[in-house]
Formats: C-alpha cells, sequence, structure tokens
C-alpha cells in the first residue's frame, strides 16, 4: 500500500468520530429544549449547562478534524 493511499484512509478513520458528535449535538439540544418546556423557570440553570455540553462535544469534532489533517499533512 503507497504511503499516500494510508494517510487517506488513517484521515477517513479519524473524521468516523465526527458522527457521534453530531448525533451527541442533537441529544444535548433536544433534552435542552424538552427541559425547558416542561419548566420554563429552570432555564437560568439549565442553558448554561446546555452550552457547556456543547461546547465539549463540539471540541471532540475539532480534535478528530485535527488529527484527519494531521494524518493528511504531515
Amino acid at each position: 500500500m503507497e504511503v499516500e493511499a494510508a494517510k487517506l484512509i488513517g484521515a477517513g478513520l479519524a473524521v468516523i468520530g465526527l458522527g457521534g458528535v453530531g448525533a451527541g449535538i442533537g441529544h444535548i439540544f433536544a433534552s435542552l429544549i424538552s427541559a425547558i418546556a416542561r419548566n420554563p423557570s429552570a432555564r437560568p440553570q439549565v442553558f448554561p449547562m446546555g452550552m457547556l455540553g456543547f461546547a465539549l462535544v463540539e471540541a471532540v469534532a475539532l480534535y478528530a478534524l485535527l488529527i484527519a489533517f494531521l494524518v493528511l499533512f504531515l
């Protein structure tokens, strides 16, 4: 197998994690909307935690993308 082909396969495998990130973000916001719909007065306590969860899940996406680019271009 050529090195270039191995790089492309490795980058593709690194990007597989983005599927889980999409599902995680969807789950976070679905839960956030559900919690606010059930108890609107709890929004000041629930919303910051939802944004923190979003940021942490999005960080995983950025790490996966970074690894894919490192594999491709280094």
